[in-house]
């Protein structure tokens, strides 16, 4: 079993410890309060979640009127960009193009092919992700979705 070997000190303990950047709490309800405005002002009723650098929710929240399912469907949207650094409507068109043929990855927990799911960048690093869920098909569905994310990102990170 490996430890942590004290030789040189600070330079030991700085090697063995990683500080990743994520986003804060606070621009994590940021860009959920912009991302849902930016849904309410198309007349949509949706639910919004953000996901930090791990993965784990920093924010959800299901607008009054929106249906149930979509609070799970924006996090599983964030987790999804979040987890291939990509946007979930992206790696929904790199599954759909592989003719489902390597499906292991799609039966992972929390994982959707579903437009609507952005990633948050800062400084070049992927630092959380963000779901909406709950625009009608009708009026650009999962496309919908992702602009929604897309606004509240662009409200609260300037990269």
């Amino acid at each position: 079993m490996a430890g942590i070997a004290a030789g040189d000190g600070a330079a030991a303990a700085t090697d063995a410890v990683v500080n990743d950047p994520t986003v804060s709490a606070d621009a994590a309800m940021e860009i959920a309060s912009a991302a849902l405005a930016a849904c309410r002002k198309e007349g949509q009723k949706v639910s919004v979640t953000v996901v930090d650098a791990s993965g784990r929710v920093k924010v959800t929240v299901r607008d009054d009127g929106a249906a149930p399912h979509t609070a799970e469907h924006s996090m599983r949207k964030a987790y999804t960009a979040l987890s291939y650094r990509m946007p979930s409507a992206d790696y929904g068109k790199r599954f759909a193009e592989a003719k489902g043929i390597a499906i292991g990855p799609q039966l992972l927990p929390n994982i959707t092919t579903a437009a609507g799911g952005v990633p948050i960048r800062a400084g070049g690093k992927v630092v959380g992700a963000v779901g909406v869920s709950g625009t009608p098909a009708a009026t650009g569905g999962g496309e919908g979705d992702a602009k929604c994310a897309a606004a509240g990102i662009e409200k609260v990170v300037k990269d």
